[in-house]
């Protein structure tokens, strides 16, 4: 199983970006997804989740407002629409995925990362 991010970039500050995660390999469902970043010198932290297949939605506060996370279940693809950028969003952006490989058996992945630079 892969997750593979892709849309980051470089944008300036009120801009937006889309960013877009999919999931591919031996996939019987997916479960509860996000996404996370890591700015430099700083801990991962959590943008934006579902906390189950299509379930409720949580946003850390920094980004309420401004960013939806979506997902489209049947393509194994999540979403991240980021609008009215800041240059604090500037951070390496991961999925995170809990995937049932089969009906008894869920792991949990990350993406490699998508690089998003919002200049001043």
């Amino acid at each position: 199983v892969q997750l593979v991010e892709s849309g980051g970039g470089l944008v300036q500050a009120g801009g937006s970006l889309r960013l877009s995660c999919a999931a591919s390999g031996s996939i019987f469902s997916i479960n509860a997804m996000g996404w996370y970043r890591q700015a430099p010198g700083k801990q991962r932290e959590l943008v934006a989740t579902f906390t189950s297949r299509g379930g409720s939605t949580n946003y850390a506060d920094s980004v309420k407002g401004r960013f939806t996370i979506s997902r489209d279940n049947a393509k194994h693809t999540m979403y991240l629409q980021m609008n009215i950028l800041k240059p604090e969003d500037t951070a390496v952006y991961y999925c995170n995925a809990d995937i049932h490989v089969s009906p008894h058996n869920e792991y949990n992945y990350w993406g490699q990362g998508t690089q998003v630079t919002v200049s001043s």
